[in-house]
Parts: C-alpha cells; structure tokens; sequence
C-alpha cells in the first residue's frame, strides 16, 4: 500500500514538472467548442421550430410541416454517439489535440453550410437532403467535442483543482445559449418578419464562423496534455482503445450515462420546453420569455463554477446527491408556481431556481465522468456515456413534456422530472466517489 502511494506521489511531481498551457489557453482551448455546440443547439432549434416549415417543406401542411422540420432536428442525436466512438478512439490513440481541432472544424463547417443552404423552392428534395447531410455531419463533430474538451482541462489542472478546470468546459453551455438568443432577440427586434424568414435566419449560422475560427486558432497554439504524453512514454496507448473501453469499462458507461441522464431532461424542459409552454399556454411574448431565459442562465453559470469548487472540497458524489435530490423535491414544487396567465414571478421562480439546482449538477460532471476512466479510454469513455445520457435524457424530453401536459397537465412534467431525478440518484449511489483516483493512471 505505501509503495503505491510512492509511486503515485511520484507521478504527481513528475506531471507536475511537464510543460504544460496557460492557464487561459486551457479555459479558451476547452470552453469554446461547448459554447459553438449550445449557440448551435439553439440557432438550430429556433429556426427549426419557426423558419424551416416554411424555407424547407413548404408544400405541406403546417402542422406536417412543423413535424418534418423539428424531426431534422433529431438528425444530430442519431450522429453524436457515432461521433464519440470516432474521436474517443482518434483522441486516445492519437492524442486529445489533433482529435479535438478535426471535431471543430467539422462542426463549424457543417454549421455554416446550413446558413448558406438554398430552400426547398431552389432545389427541392436535394435542399433537405442536403440539411439533414449537414445536420448529421454535425453531430459527429459534436460527438468528439465535449470529451476532448474536458480532458483538455481536467488533464492540465493542478492538484485539487480539478473539477474547476473542468467546470470551464462546462460554462461553455450558458455562454452559447446567451449568445444564439441575445443574436435572435437582437435580430427580431432590428428585422421585420419577413426579413427574418427571408434571410434573418441564417445570420446565427453564418456568424457562429467567428466563433469556430477563433476556436481553430486557440486549439492550435494548444499542446497536447500532459497526461496523454506520459502515457505515450510509458507506452500505455492502446491500439484499439474502443474494444478497450466496452469490455473492461461498460460499467462505468453505464453509470456515467445515468448519472447524468437527469441533467439533460432537466435543462431541455428548462430552455426549450418552457419556451414553447411559456409562449403557447402562459401567454408570453417570445422576446420577452427570451429575456427570462437569459437572465436565469447568468445564475446556471455562476452555479457551475461554485458547484465545482465545492465538489473538489467535498466530493463529486456528494454534491451531485445534494442537487439531485433537491431537483426530486423541485419537480413536484414548481408545477404549483409555473401557470397561470403571464405569471412573471411564477415563471421566474421555475427559471431561477431551477437553472440554480441545474448548475449544483453541471458542474460537477466535467471531472466524474472522465475520472470513471483510464487515461487510455478516457476520451471514448467519457464521450460515450455523455452522449448516451443525451439520448436517454434530453432527445425526447421536450417532446414528453408537451405530450403529457397535453393528456394530465403540468403536473405530469413534474412527475417525469422526479422519475429521472430518481434514475440518477439511483446511479450515483452505485458509483464511488471519483474526487481522489489517480488520475494519471
């Protein structure tokens, strides 16, 4: 036992020693591909729910219409866990930089392309073929992104820092859902609506160009991490890191998937089913539910950071218990708050607190799930269990949560939040605490 407590305190001092980024590379380096992913999420789901009816399938009904373009939607969850085992096995058998620079530049490509695509009148069929091409395309970028990016943190972070560095990957969540709806409420004020279907739609898409190239430039100035180049030293690179990860590591996936399960319902029925209830039930004007969700995501954000330091004090279990039973109890408290016609303080009560309770779980998860893995399987481990928690939290959320206030009320959506709260409780009960493994191994 004291030898190996030797040979990691060693270790340590070794990885210590190794040349490694500024700190503000690693933020910038690891940050900015979430950002691009969340701007993404919501420029792709506003236009989809408001302008591609009409650019794409306008020789449908409204209602098919509305369907077949919020189908497209999903294209880019079908693709995500194609590209976690693409980049997870590029990333641990190559390295987490030349992984990480590929995923954005597909992603960013991909993004871009849709804002330039011409509607169903130019090319008919071939036009959403083509969107669904780019839509796809892009949830393979995004597939590699997040894991590549919390290891960029987490593998450069210094002793009992570690679930703050990872915490700057995941704040890369709120700062592209600010951005993607400070653009559109900034555009649906400026522009007349025909403007915005015309052509206002694709400016989100086009810009987010901005983003993707400074994002390039960061990622490569950035060095590979530290942990990543002493296992190439010690020659612990695996040569088919996927064969690696689903047979000594499936437990792991599975836990990793439904710890976090809940996080994912949680902030799709936060950000984008409350948007439509709220407008279509509560009575609110978009731009002004708009303005609710982009106050409220300024407390998730400052709740990631404080959440991380406090789960490098006291441990990821032990917050992420904490937040996930207090989102048990918040599940059968709001639907009481959230109704009633343009009720303001009703509405800000579910946004604030909610994001606040969001922010005790986000945080947190950028340093467990990576820690549930070796340094060999890492990047495919963590890239698999998030994107697997995508589609068993959040692919058909906002979909459920309509369809049973539609049958029992709003009520019911509390009751769905409570079974997945329940789900992950359950998971991280069965997960040990991950704050003191040695990461290095």
């Amino acid at each position: 036992m004291e030898e190996t407590s030797n040979t990691y305190s060693l270790t340590e001092a070794k990885v210590a020693k190794m040349e490694r980024d500024p700190v503000k590379t690693v933020i910038m380096a690891s940050m900015i591909g979430t950002a691009i992913e969340f701007f993404d999420f919501y420029a792709y789901g506003t236009a989809a729910a408001t302008y591609f009816p009409n650019v794409f399938f306008p020789s449908v009904t409204p209602t098919i219409a509305m369907i077949l373009s919020l189908l497209t939607f999903g294209v880019a969850f079908v693709a995500r866990p194609l590209g976690s085992l693409l980049f997870g096995h590029f990333g641990d058998k190559l390295g987490r930089k030349r992984a990480l620079v590929v995923s954005l530049l597909m992603m960013g490509l991909s993004t871009v392309v849709i804002g330039f695509l011409p509607g169903y009148r130019t090319l008919g069929m071939t036009a959403i073929l083509l969107l669904c091409l780019a839509r796809f395309t892009q949830g393979i970028g995004l597939g590699g992104e997040w894991s590549g990016a919390v290891l960029v943190a987490t593998e450069n972070a210094p002793k009992g820092k570690r679930a703050l560095f990872g915490s700057f990957t995941e704040l890369g969540a709120p700062i592209g859902f600010f951005l993607s709806n400070g653009l559109y409420v900034i555009l649906e004020t400026v522009l007349t609506k025909s403007q915005m279907a015309e052509f206002g739609w694709r400016v989100p898409f086009v810009a987010s160009a901005v983003l993707v190239v400074f994002g390039l430039w960061v990622r490569r100035k950035m060095q590979e991490t530290p942990l990543f180049r002493l296992a190439q030293q010690r020659d612990n690179v695996k040569k088919a890191p996927l064969a690696q990860v689903f047979t000594k590591s499936w437990k792991q996936i599975l836990q990793g998937t439904f710890v976090m399960a809940v996080s994912y319902t949680f902030f799709f029925l936060l950000s984008t089913w409350s948007l439509s209830y709220g407008t279509a039930v509560l009575g609110f004007d978009s731009r002004e539910f708009l303005m609710f969700l982009m106050g409220s995501i300024v407390v998730f954000a400052g709740m990631i950071v404080y959440s991380s330091m406090l789960s490098d004090r006291f441990g990821r279990r032990t917050v992420l218990l904490a937040g996930t039973a207090a989102i048990f109890v918040f599940s059968f408290v709001f639907p009481f708050f959230f109704q009633g016609h343009q009720n303001v303080v009703g509405t800000l009560f579910f946004l604030v607190v909610g994001f606040l309770a969001m922010g005790v779980i986000y945080g947190p998860v950028g340093a467990m799930l990576p820690e549930l893995f070796p340094t060999s399987t890492r990047y495919s481990g963590a890239g698999i269990a998030y994107n697997m928690s995508a589609i068993v939290g959040a692919a058909f959320a906002p979909t459920i949560a309509s369809w049973l206030v539609g049958q029992w009320g709003i009520h019911a959506v509390g009751y769905y939040l409570g079974f997945m709260s329940l789900v992950s409780i359950v998971a991280l009960l069965l997960t040990k605490e991950t704050k003191s493994v040695d990461y290095t191994k």
